[in-house]
């Protein structure tokens, strides 16, 4: 796990290119503490730089960027099948000096081109320099896990882990003046949006292929998933889930540094921390946060877990004078405005205060297995969006708060129903925020992302494209990967292994999504692994008491003491009980000035 730069740039000379990207590497120093790197090719303006947290193969030898046969790579992530692929390509008569993920990928790719990608399985975002060609390519793993954000102009083109990586750029100095609109809809920028103009994300499962004597990009997909109904027996499911779960979670064990699992006490967490204990020979290293405040405190249940399985227990107490204290430091953190995360960057810290580099966590399962209310809500929600839309626009003229959001079933598709199963503010609302016009603001979301026509998909595996390609996408795997970088802790998702969601891709939706509680599938599955307890209990996200602490934060009262009338009213009102911590957490982004140019 690394964080990388780089830039090539036709009409700059090489010392400033040099410069420019030693800063962006050092603006990422935070998760690629233990080395540092630049590769220079003067003939062609380019500088490769990376930063790097050591993972496998601990040595120097794992320096980047890093060459084979001539060509170069600057590489953050993990290819958890890099053993297998090694063994295939020294059958194939390639030589390695290495024992890391890194030089397979080099020799993958001059073995099989660019049909390399889609071999690797893991979690990844590269730049890779080929000499003979005289071609950049940058590639993104298929999830969507690791971010890669670029800009490509008529003098060539930069790229970077972090959005704020581009602060010494003349791309970095402008900012997207549409972002807080996007913000205050989802909750976070929805892809390819960033905060900056030029920038924005490459798309997942692709790579973006730039040929430097020609000046000329372009962008092709090498996977991505569909859905289809060949699993459609329940005993096939469950057996096929246990057997490629469990191949997931002990393929993601794979590292020469110490790691541990994030154990929440919910099912998720649970069933990749057992797996996890029983596949590692001695005590697994299990890290849990919990509060004085029952009502938020799933203690117990970590507890109970614990009791039934071996595992070397950190739990920690995280109280309010924690949060308050470290609150300002959180925002400074986030690289893409989130209205969350705040809880994983408590419990990376914790990690790298154990010595921990890398962790598994149980993200995925929730958008994969219909863990989430909008998956009952979604057939609801899909006819609602075929009333007229001036019977949807009543709804923001009622003034009754929960049927503000029908005005959003006026957009067709996904969109349209994200934003009203999920979205924050309306488009008045921000308009009213922003001092816009509602009509700007619709034509801003109308505009961006423009999202596939998934109508030929059953009703709740549309639910779980729109988590997945929306909500886990954007916010939940950012905030992990941000968070986690901001220790030099790489954070690794088991339930997302390409394997594993191919599986769940090919499940018929009334397997998959049937049954008298939410992932009753996954539940079925592992229910005899896992005290009754924890998969008999209802669903309780990882949160903190959010809405008491927020009230109390003498930070927080500063911001809004100084903000605008629309955005004080809305503190009044969240004061008040009247507007979820969430929605205040997109307020408080925009009024901090983290995110300024």
């Amino acid at each position: 796990m690394c964080r990388i730069a780089g830039m090539l740039h036709a009409g700059l000379d090489n010392a400033a290119i040099v410069d420019m990207v030693g800063q962006m590497c050092e603006l990422q120093r935070h998760g690629g503490p233990d080395d540092g790197g630049l590769f220079a090719e003067e003939a062609i303006h380019l500088v490769l730089g990376n930063r790097r947290l050591a993972l496998q193969d601990l040595s120097r030898a794992g320096h980047q960027p890093m060459q084979y046969l001539g060509n170069q790579i600057t590489y953050n992530g993990e290819v958890y099948n890099f053993p297998e692929l090694r063994e295939e390509l020294k059958l194939a008569g390639h030589t390695f000096h290495t024992h890391t993920d890194t030089e397979v990928i080099l020799a993958a790719y001059s073995q099989w081109g660019v049909q390399a990608f889609s071999r690797f399985k893991g979690m990844f975002a590269f730049a890779l320099w080929d000499a003979g060609a005289k071609e950049l390519l940058l590639v993104r793993d298929a999830a969507g896990i690791k971010p890669l954000y670029y800009s490509s102009h008529s003098e060539g083109i930069s790229f970077a882990s972090e959005i704020k990586a581009f602060q010494p750029l003349k791309e970095g100095r402008e900012a997207n003046p549409n972002w807080p609109v996007y913000q205050l809809a989802f909750g976070h920028l929805p892809e390819p949006v960033s905060t900056l103009k030029q920038v924005q994300s490459l798309p997942k499962g692709c790579f973006l292929k730039y040929h430097a004597p020609a000046k000329s990009l372009t962008l092709q997909s090498f996977r991505h998933y569909s859905f289809s109904n060949s699993i459609g027996e329940k005993e096939t499911a469950v057996e096929q889930i246990r057997a490629t779960l469990n191949k997931s979670v002990k393929r993601h064990m794979i590292a020469d540094a110490p790691l541990g699992v994030f154990l929440s006490g919910g099912l998720d967490s649970s069933i990749v921390t057992k797996i996890a204990a029983e596949a590692k020979q001695e005590n697994l290293n299990s890290l849990s946060i919990y509060f004085s405040e029952d009502a938020y405190s799933e203690k117990r249940y970590q507890d109970l877990l614990l009791e039934n399985t071996h595992c070397k227990p950190n739990q920690f107490l995280l109280e309010e004078h924690d949060f308050q204290s470290a609150f300002p430091t959180i925002l400074k953190a986030m690289d893409q405005p989130s209205c969350d995360g705040i809880n994983t960057w408590f419990i990376s810290k914790h990690a790298r205060e154990l010595g921990l580099k890398a962790v598994l966590s149980g993200i995925g399962a929730d958008e994969l297995f219909g863990g989430y209310p909008s998956f009952k809500r979604m057939g609801l929600a899909f006819a609602m969006q075929r009333c007229p839309s001036q019977l949807l626009g009543l709804g923001q003229k009622s003034g009754i708060r929960q049927f503000n959001r029908l005005s959003y079933l006026k957009m067709d598709g996904v969109k349209g129903l994200y934003l009203f199963l999920r979205g924050h503010f309306t488009p008045r609302e921000i308009a009213t925020q922003l001092g816009g016009s509602e009509k700007e603001i619709w034509q801003i979301l109308d505009a961006s992302p423009v999202l596939q026509d998934i109508s030929n998909l059953s009703m709740k595996n549309q639910a779980s494209w729109m988590e997945i390609n929306l909500y886990l996408q954007n916010q939940l795997l950012r905030d992990a990967d941000c968070m986690g970088m901001a220790h030099g802790v790489e954070i690794r998702v088991p339930f997302l292994d390409d394997d594993f969601i191919s599986l769940a891709h090919h499940i018929s939706p009334g397997i998959k999504f049937g049954g008298e509680r939410p992932k009753q599938l996954l539940i079925d599955a592992y229910q005899d692994s896992l005290p009754a307890a924890i998969w008999n209990r209802p669903k309780m996200g990882f949160s903190f008491p959010f809405s008491p602490w927020l009230s109390k934060s003498e930070f927080v009262k500063a911001l809004m003491d100084n903000a605008d009338q629309p955005t004080r009213d809305n503190y009044k009102n969240f004061l008040q009980g009247k507007l979820h911590w969430s929605r205040l957490m997109s307020l408080i982004i925009l009024k901090s000035g983290i995110h300024a140019v």
